[in-house]
């Protein structure tokens, strides 16, 4: 079987070998994640922060340490990174109802616009080049889409 790798090479490709698969992976999910990340403006809001946004947007308020267990951050950096989302107006903290030493975040009306125009933007970049792409070669990156969530959330 032949495995192209992204590099312009065709390697042989053996399932067996998870060391390279998981080399291979990493490479090319960076390459993909580093593309979109530079198409968006110098200052704009970090993949942590986007990421942070997107949680609370789909899940709803929630506690900063819950918040940098669930992200697999460290509480101080959880703490930068809603910091600068607060200062932008991107989120909002209130005391917790339930333990006034605790704060909840929500995500602004501003929050969610800015996330859905980045997403917009990602997911329109991402659909120009898919367009690039045979019928099979789409069908292919859609099937393997399960397991890219799964290992996501094994990681």
């Amino acid at each position: 079987m032949k495995v192209h790798s992204g590099t312009g090479r065709a390697e042989t490709g053996d399932p067996g070998d998870t060391t390279r698969l998981a080399s291979d992976l990493r490479l090319a999910m960076g390459r993909v994640t580093r593309r979109l990340r530079q198409a968006h403006a110098v200052g704009d809001v970090s993949l942590s922060g986007v990421s942070v946004l997107a949680r609370l947007s789909g899940e709803g308020p929630d506690t900063p340490t819950s918040l940098a267990e669930t992200e697999r951050v460290r509480p101080q950096a959880m703490a930068s990174t809603l910091t600068l989302l607060e200062q932008r107006g991107l989120v909002r903290r209130s005391p917790d109802p339930a333990d006034r030493r605790r704060s909840i975040v929500a995500v602004t009306d501003e929050g969610r616009a800015m996330l859905a125009e980045r997403r917009s933007e990602s997911v329109h970049r991402l659909g120009a080049v898919l367009e690039e792409f045979t019928a099979a070669e789409r069908a292919a990156l859609a099937a393997a889409l399960p397991l890219l969530d799964r290992l996501a959330e094994r990681l």
